[in-house]
């Protein structure tokens, strides 16, 4: 399956719009201003600044003129030390999410053209590339649909071979979704990236108050004739929750003719999506108003017989198959009184998760991040994932339930206590902290099965030695000279067989 993702245009923000007062009820999540120095009002949403949310970059405006106020300020990474740039939200563990980055580069830093980079959410990249938006005077901005596996959700900006200036970013929102969205997508394995989703027949974009969610739905106009509904809808009846102002037009056909629409407008790559697809009987409420037709993209049945009434009705495959140019094809019987109809439509490319760092050892780096005074820059985001991004001195295991399997920081010049948490990262082998300036007391090991060797040499941790390190059956290797240690050295460690056992000079220990 190809994980390659596509842009969606963000054509709803254009660059000069009229702020509406706010006066709704907003949406439960987050919206951030991102390098924005105070609360800002658009399309009857506040965002707020970004600064309680991480510690790293700068800020800058963007002079245009005309500008919408949530594109006018940018956040963005100069370091040149830092490749990983890290937003960190609370969330409730399990809930489902829409997260959605906002860019416009605005020339911020003087240069013609906006930089390439990665976007990583809970450890899943894909490349940023704004070129051809930024050309056309348009803003961009990425979507995914996810549930939250842990209690801290990171959406970080990267640098990779294609980035020649510095990350930068608008603005973020983290929304809740209900429950009942998309819920027949295993969300254990997948994201869905929104890659088109359309009004069809409508002249507007439909947002938030419309849509609670504010997911952005673009008017989408062919050749095909327009009607308007004459009932509405009740969202909270379909799965997806679709906005009641989305039936108020569709596009059909004349009597006992096949409608067809070339959707989505433009051509996509050869993968696995979730499609959804909207319809209603338009006509006024009564025993006659339903049309039955079938349902088909690209030739292939994706529904037969539907039957459409005033209530209206969704349609979805999880995985369905496309390439290239997509069409949807609406048949109707051949004794049909009217013709087929469809109000809007979804379609989100799955995006493989690329696994997920254990909990627990997660919460455990967390613990050593915040312990460690000058600890190593690149500590942000998930410890492990991408691959190619885990922090330094991080060795993880491979699949889909990462698990730290080494730290090694030698010589790195950081300092502090070491949390009893340690002895939480289970699946250790190595742990290699040597040539410090850690302090305090080295904490019971215990729970560490699988430790095979321990390096704590060169620092000034203080106390005695842990008697639990003698029940580990695995460790053969044990350095703790030049601290300050005091006391004897555990029977258990001492006459255990094959082991290599450090611990003068430095320490006050007895044998």
């Amino acid at each position: 399956m190809s994980t390659s993702i596509f842009l969606l245009w963000l054509v709803s923000i254009p660059l000069a719009i009229y702020a509406a007062p706010n006066n709704k009820i907003q949406p439960h999540g987050f919206l951030l201003n991102c390098g924005g120095s105070e609360k800002i009002e658009q399309d009857s949403l506040t965002y707020t600044p970004d600064d309680n949310f991480i510690k790293t970059g700068n800020k800058s405006e963007i002079q245009q003129e005309g500008l919408v106020p949530l594109l006018s300020s940018v956040r963005y990474f100069p370091d040149d030390v830092e490749e990983k740039f890290c937003y960190h939200f609370p969330v409730n563990k399990g809930r489902k999410l829409l997260v959605k980055t906002i860019y416009y580069y605005g020339g911020f830093d003087g240069g013609k053209e906006p930089p390439i980079f990665d976007q990583i959410i809970d450890g899943t990249k894909w490349n940023i590339n704004t070129t051809a938006d930024y050309a056309e005077g348009l803003s961009s901005y990425y979507e995914i649909i996810m549930v939250a596996h842990n209690k801290v959700l990171s959406i970080c900006l990267a640098k990779n071979e294609h980035t020649t200036s510095n990350p930068f970013i608008s603005a973020i929102e983290l929304l809740y979704l209900d429950d009942s969205l998309y819920n027949s997508t295993d969300f254990g394995k997948y994201a869905l990236v929104t890659l088109a989703r359309h009004s069809f027949g409508s002249h507007d974009t439909i947002i938030f108050p419309d849509d609670k969610f504010n997911r952005y739905w673009y008017p989408l106009l062919d050749d095909n004739p327009v009607v308007t509904s004459h009932t509405s809808i009740t969202p909270s009846a379909f799965w997806n929750m679709p906005p009641e102002k989305l039936f108020e037009n569709s596009i059909t056909a004349s009597r006992g003719k096949t409608l067809v629409v070339n959707w989505p407008p433009f051509p996509v790559p050869k993968t696995y999506y979730y499609i959804a697809l909207y319809f209603q009987d338009s006509r006024t409420p009564s025993p006659f108003s339903w049309r039955v037709f079938d349902v088909l993209v690209n030739g292939a049945k994706f529904y037969s017989n539907l039957n459409v009434t005033t209530d209206g009705v969704t349609v979805y495959s999880t995985t369905w198959p496309l390439e290239g140019e997509t069409k949807i094809t609406l048949i109707p019987p051949n004794n049909s009184p009217v013709g087929p109809v469809i109000a809007a439509g979804e379609v989100f490319q799955l995006l493989p998760l690329a696994g997920l760092t254990l909990t627990r050892d997660v919460a455990v780096m967390d613990d050593l991040r915040k312990s460690f005074n000058k600890k190593p820059q690149d500590w942000h985001g998930d410890p492990c994932l991408p691959k190619d991004k885990s922090w330094t001195g991080v060795t993880c295991s491979s699949g889909m339930n990462t698990r730290i399997i080494s730290l090694n920081l030698t010589n790195a010049g950081i300092s502090g206590p070491l949390p009893p948490s340690i002895s939480k990262l289970t699946a250790l082998t190595h742990l290699w902290l040597g040539s410090n300036e850690l302090t305090g007391q080295i904490p019971d090991l215990s729970q560490l099965k699988y430790l095979e060797t321990l390096h704590l040499e060169n620092n000034q941790l203080q106390g005695s030695i842990p008697e639990s390190l003698g029940q580990l059956p695995k460790l053969r290797e044990v350095f703790l000279q030049n601290n300050h240690l005091k006391g004897s050295i555990p029977a258990s460690l001492k006459n255990k067989n094959g082991i290599n056992l450090t611990v003068t000079p430095g320490n006050e220990v007895s044998s």
